[in-house]
């Protein structure tokens, strides 16, 4: 049955039309062309030429006037415009990538040459007609808005009901979450970079990359401008149900020019943080300071190789971090346990090296064949590493340097397009490959590991863990544009096929090196367990992703646009297809059936291999409408509904396999006379610690054989949103005012639920556990988790423009007014089930604003001011962890629970949890032979606000309750950079 549907899969791609081209990282010119009474002009010529790279674009409008210019790669255009018994005209815009403009031209009769005529816009034209609900971050804003770690994540926020996690200095993992906010939630976005998905199938984070790298997806000097869409994004989009961003890179120009900077910061260019002011407080004579420097290089450069023609761009960036990181372990005095005193912990106290580096290098070239068709090829390289997992800078004082772990992330991507236009077609083929590897290594192996708790804690010994992660993706793009159909209006039609072949392979070595735990309730002589996994550490499947889209963006009336399109997504093996539930689990667990508090339904968690069928329910509605109200089009409402498929991550899907071939083993020592009867306890012997795991478990015997086992359930469905929007833009002069009312609903949300363990109390103050024989915890898949957001968005901007006089200024205000709740799910591991979970808030923000501004100040010649202020209203977090404190009764969750930070003044008086204003100066000096030098000073969370986190909120009656024990984000912190341009 498989065979035959990806039989007949590959014979729809080799039998699809003519590759043709989507709208995923380009734009459109698109309006009407009248004379001066008004009267449509049927077959004039609109000509669309690049201002920096020549390559033009013609349409011909039809019998009422209207000509479109889809598929324009974004940038500045020259529009000119013909027709026999008019006066031409000209004028230049500006197109952002994804967007829509609407460019209307009302000719003259007469017969002037085109040179001799030029029309000059007046306001700027910005996108209004669309039906998404989007924010384009510019070049402007990308290369002078203030931002530390130069990701491109970094100003996503500027989008409203965006969040950017992690953005510190120590911070190992950078993502975004739009609309929702759960554990899970970042799996849920999608990064486009020229038409490629950088969708990360394997792990967390979204984007390849990004699920525990310090280091960045892309780079950031390559990025010609990106967009951030969080509502109803149009059908050829796959793969996100929550956001997406979809970015553009430069391209070479007709003239020659490069950039190359440098940013430096160190540990005297950064403040102390509240946590570090308290420690030195308290100790001034010990405190230190970690060590830190860091460098951010790059370089890049382009221009023509044939003027008009063939074009190039290159780009570097390094990234390149020195810290320290100090274990502090604190050694309890000589003689009070003479067991610890021959481990010597002292000898590992100190500051020690955590460097971090990174290289990311790009290329392009961008060849006009010929008037209708241009070619494309360009590649992109990331490497980086990272020494990590140790010492107080990862949280954990008593992590000795041996236990530290080396990451290395590396992703290579390939891509070739080549785009035909015709009259009304469009055609555009990309092919792309992209190898993503994971790796994480012992940076010192070979030494065994002991944990030492609790009147004091010490890690000593090798990281446990070996890790390889691979995604190779081969993936061809096929799409359709056709804007000639007139039939009730005008329509621009776009089809078109993805065909994604990939291949995951995974080597988990997870705690393959035995951990001996040692506790004082025996002054640490004897290890109280063993604990290591062992077994085929090895996981890899094969897996094909179609989709097929086609849309009409349809004008009935010059006012009204409808966005009407529709989208399916298939997965041959997204959750494992062929797995077979081993025999013993499946004999064991119906004749224990009774012991589990989860029912067990045998048809849906055990298959034979052939009781998983691929998802063939993925179709995808997307509908929207734009209608411009007055005359001038300053004032336009907008709206949509959309159904929006992801994908559930690998890691994740293939526990089942780890549970069973590489389980994990526990195991018990006797270490008092009571213990000497307890079958559940085995004698110690000092030569376990010289032993491999293999040697361990000959010598144990089998009571240490106990497995866990998770189930899949046979009929999972990957993670499914319904996306709605209504809302008003407004011309202003040169604002421009959004308004919009967002709404998502989020299902089939995955996690596990214990299905041996019970909570009667309620509360998580006791517990029950029937145990299974040869098992321990016995787990079910469920996608039973649910989301819900709704919205208030409210977006102002002025797009920066400079006079003739040079100088100019831009801004914007980003406002989102939101609530958040969730229901069924707590993160991967929920425990029994979903009555523990009601629909409740949680992980909500009610408010947050992000304001931007760039400004050249007039009077210091050469000078520009930009900032970046984002403030929050702080999230609220559950009291008593995945528990409450109290029984349910009548009332939810968040009504019994429910923490808010406290919350400080900002021009709104306890109005805010979270604050950071980033200020930048840039002086520009004269022009010198045609180079330019530039030296910048940045200064991040200028007012040193201390945002707190780690709240203890378990229980209400600690002394602890509700105080931080951590900050989520940097201090005050200063980085001063140059940039050469030529």
């Amino acid at each position: 049955m498989r065979a035959s549907v990806l039989s007949l899969f590959a014979a729809m791609v080799l039998a699809w039309p003519t590759p043709l081209f989507g709208q995923t990282t380009t734009g459109t010119v698109r309006g009407y062309v009248r004379d001066a009474n008004g009267v449509p002009l049927g077959g004039a010529q609109v000509q669309a030429r690049n201002v920096e790279t020549g390559l033009e674009r013609i349409a011909t409008t039809r019998g009422d006037g209207a000509y479109a210019l889809p598929g324009l790669p974004p940038g500045a255009y020259e529009l000119a415009v013909r027709h026999i018994g008019s006066i031409p005209q000209r004028r230049q815009v500006v197109v952002p990538i994804g967007a829509t403009l609407l460019v209307h031209f009302e000719l003259q009769a007469g017969a002037v040459e085109l040179e001799a005529v030029t029309v000059a816009a007046g306001a700027p034209i910005v996108e209004l007609r669309t039906s998404e609900v989007a924010t384009n971050i510019t070049q402007q804003q990308i290369n002078d808005l203030p931002t530390a770690n130069r990701n491109i994540f970094d100003l996503a926020g500027l989008a409203p009901g965006v969040i950017t996690q992690n953005d510190r200095i120590n911070s190992t993992r950078r993502t975004f979450v739009a609309g929702v906010a759960c554990p899970q939630c970042t799996d849920l976005v999608n990064v486009f970079i020229d038409g490629v998905t950088y969708k990360n199938d394997l792990l967390r984070g979204g984007g390849v990359g990004q699920d525990r790298s310090r280091g960045n997806m892309f780079l950031r000097n390559a990025v010609q401008e990106f967009r951030v869409l969080t509502q109803n994004y149009k059908a050829e989009y796959q793969k996100a149900s929550s956001g997406l961003l979809t970015a553009t890179t430069k391209s070479g120009t007709n003239v020659f020019r490069g950039t190359a900077f440098v940013n430096y910061q160190d540990d005297g260019l950064v403040a102390l943080d509240s946590f570090q002011v308290r420690d030195k407080s308290a100790s001034p004579a010990t405190f230190r300071e970690p060590d830190y420097t860091r460098y951010q290089l790059g370089l890049s450069a382009g221009g023509p190789i044939i003027q008009d023609r063939l074009h190039y761009f290159v780009a570097y960036e390094g990234n390149y971090q020195d810290r320290t990181s100090r274990v502090g372990i604190n050694v309890p005095p000589p003689g009070t346990y003479p067991a610890v005193d021959t481990v010597n912990l002292a000898q590992y106290n100190g500051n020690f090296p955590s460097p971090f580096r990174e290289t990311l290098v790009f290329g392009k070239l961008t060849y006009a064949a010929t008037p209708r068709s241009s070619m494309e090829l360009g590649v992109d390289i990331r490497r980086n590493s990272d020494i990590r997992d140790f010492g107080a800078l990862f949280g954990r004082a008593d992590h000795a340097r041996q236990i530290a772990a080396r990451l290395r992330v590396g992703v290579t991507t390939v891509r070739a397009k080549h785009t035909y236009a015709s009259g009304p077609l469009l055609n555009e083929t990309t092919v792309s490959f992209q190898d993503y590897r994971d790796r994480s290594d012992p940076d010192a192996p070979g030494t065994i590991t002991r944990f030492f708790c609790c009147n004091f804690t010490a890690w000593v010994g090798s990281n446990v863990t070996v890790q390889r992660f691979t995604q190779r993706r081969l993936a061809l793009r096929n799409d359709l544009t056709y804007s000639g159909l007139r039939k009730a209006g005008e329509h621009i039609i776009k089809t078109g096929v993805n065909l994604d072949v990939l291949h995951y392979d995974i080597l988990k070595r997870n705690s393959e090196n035995p951990l001996f735990v040692f506790t004082d309730a025996d002054s640490f002589r004897i290890p109280e367990k063993l604990e290591f996994q062992y077994g085929d550490p090895n996981y890899g499947d094969r897996n094909l992703q179609l989709g097929v889209y086609v849309q009409d963006d349809w004008t009935p009336t010059p006012r009204l646009t409808l966005n009407l399109g529709i989208r399916w997504d298939y997965e041959s093996n997204m959750i494992n297809t062929d797995y077979r539930t081993p025999q013993d689990v499946v004999d064991t667990l119906t004749a224990y059936q009774s012991q589990l508090f989860v029912p067990l339904d045998r048809n849906r968690y055990f298959t034979d291999g052939d009781d998983r069928s691929p998802f063939l329910g993925a179709f995808q509605p997307r509908l929207g409408f734009s209608y411009q109200v007055d005359d001038e089009g300053r004032t336009t409402i907008f709206g949509g509904w959309g159904i929006f498929y992801d994908r559930s991550v690998y890691d994740v899907m293939q526990q089942e396999k780890e549970a069973l071939q590489h389980p994990f083993y526990r195991i018990f020592f006797r270490r008092f006379p009571a213990d000497t009867a307890d079958p559940s306890k085995t004698p110690w012997d000092p030569a376990y610690m010289s032993m491999t795991p293999e040697e361990i478990l000959a010598a144990v015997g089998p009571q240490a054989a106990a497995r866990e086992v998770k189930l899949l359930p046979n009929d999972l469905e990957p993670p499914k949103a319904n996306h709605f929007s209504l809302g008003v833009r407004q011309v202003l002069g040169k604002w421009v005012v959004r308004a919009a009312y967002t709404g998502m609903r989020s299902s089939n949300v995955f996690t596990f639920y214990w299905a041996n363990i019970d909570f009667p109390c309620g509360n998580g103050s006791c517990f029950t556990f029937r145990s299974i024989p040869g098992f321990t915890s016995v787990l079910f898949g469920t996608n039973a988790g649910k989301t819900w957001y709704d919205a208030l968005q409210v977006q102002i901007d002025r797009p920066y423009r400079q006079s003739a006089e040079g100088s100019g200024w831009g801004g914007g205000l980003a406002y989102t007014l939101a609530k958040r709740q969730t229901e069924g799910f707590f993160d991967d591991f929920s425990f029994p089930n979903g009555k523990f979970y009601p629909k409740q808030v949680r992980g909500d923000e009610r408010s947050r604003l992000v304001a931007n501004w760039i400004v050249d100040l007039p009077y210091l010649y050469g000078v520009q001011f930009s900032g970046l202020l984002t403030l929050g209203s702080g999230q609220k977090f559950d009291v008593g962890d995945r528990f409450n404190d109290g029984t349910l009764g009548d009332r939810t969750l968040s009504e019994l629970g429910g923490f808010t930070p406290d919350r400080y003044n900002f021009i709104i008086p306890n109005a805010w949890a979270f604050r950071t204003v980033d200020l930048g100066l840039r002086k520009q000096f004269p022009q010198l032979g045609g180079t330019a030098l530039a030296v910048r000073v940045d200064l991040f969370n200028a007012f040193n606000y201390q945002n707190l986190g780690c709240y203890d909120t378990f229980d209400r009656g600690s002394p602890n309750f509700g105080k931080a024990n951590c900050v989520v984000s940097d201090p005050r912190r200063l980085q001063i950079g140059a940039e050469y341009n030529f």
